[in-house]
């Protein structure tokens, strides 16, 4: 099996080398010789390697500056995987594609299936919604795989921006009104390469579409830092911050030019079943990538 891996320098990239490695030969590509934003690269780039499977982590997920480079963002998370979605149905290949939570509203009660109603808030949230319709367009062979809240022991993320902070300041203040699952990039490619597994030894459609990827169990942003650090204390890394001196703060204390969906939870019903996985609860993953770090 021939596999072209985009972005192979982000945190999900980085751990799908390690994953897709055992599956075939992997073209794991960065920016320099697959730009996103390049037509013409992205098409040299399939049409020279002629991969069997396209897998696209390559995004542009800056969520607060995308409010002023929407025509990047634009081109990045809806034009490039239409061209990915093109290329891919001239060879007959599968494309596995990521997106986000970000394509509701975050206004649910309880866990987002599937077949629910998108409403993305924000421009990085449009521009995804738009690159898995366009995805979906283009008749390719085509997995999407929606995730939130990705960390890695790779590349930078909330939890070694608490890590930092925590041995930095004496009092931190922590958003405590949004809820979803952290979720590990080794997790995603783990699973990323279960899936294209079992796909590959079959060519129907019927697999085809979207499935939420997260891991299980639920939490907030503040009790995530709360158990970071505390993680970090029992290790006995110097850590300034008291326990009794991480403030829950509202959203509304801690404006951005983007708006976070309240509630991030996915449903993972329609993943397990599909392809027989357990998903380990998030705090399984969080632990692994401190090991790592600290």
């Amino acid at each position: 099996m021939r596999l072209l891996l985009t972005g192979k320098n982000g945190q999900v990239g980085f751990e799908l080398q390690r994953a897709l490695a055992p599956l075939g030969e992997v073209a794991a590509l960065d920016r320099t010789v697959c730009d996103l934003e390049d037509e013409a690269s992205v098409r040299d780039a399939v049409r020279q390697f002629k991969p069997d499977v396209i897998v696209n982590p390559a995004a542009y997920t800056a969520v607060d500056r995308a409010e002023s480079e929407e025509g990047r963002a634009h081109a990045i998370n809806a034009c490039a995987p239409a061209i990915l979605g093109e290329e891919a149905a001239r060879l007959g290949a599968l494309v596995v594609h990521y997106s986000t939570d970000y394509v509701f509203d975050g206004k649910a009660d309880g866990y987002y299936r599937e077949t629910d109603a998108t409403g993305p808030q924000g421009i990085y949230g449009k521009t995804k919604l738009a690159g898995e319709e366009a995805l979906a367009a283009t008749g390719a062979r085509h997995v999407i795989f929606r995730t939130s809240w990705v960390f890695g022991a790779h590349g930078a993320n909330f939890a070694k921006t608490m890590l930092r902070l925590a041995g930095e300041r004496e009092t931190l203040g922590v958003v405590a009104d949004q809820i979803g699952a952290p979720t590990s990039a080794a997790l995603i490619a783990d699973v990323s390469a279960h899936v294209i597994r079992q796909l590959a030894a079959t060519k129907t459609t019927d697999l085809d579409g979207i499935y939420h990827l997260v891991a299980s169990g639920e939490t907030n942003w503040h009790a995530y830092a709360c158990h970071v650090i505390d993680y970090a204390r029992a290790k006995g890394h110097a850590i300034q911050v008291a326990p009794d001196a991480i403030r829950a703060i509202a959203t509304a204390d801690y404006p951005t030019p983007a708006k976070r969906p309240a509630n991030s939870r996915l449903d993972t019903r329609k993943l397990r079943d599909t392809f027989g996985l357990t998903l380990p609860d998030w705090k399984v993953g969080v632990d692994h990538v401190l090991e790592q770090i600290l």
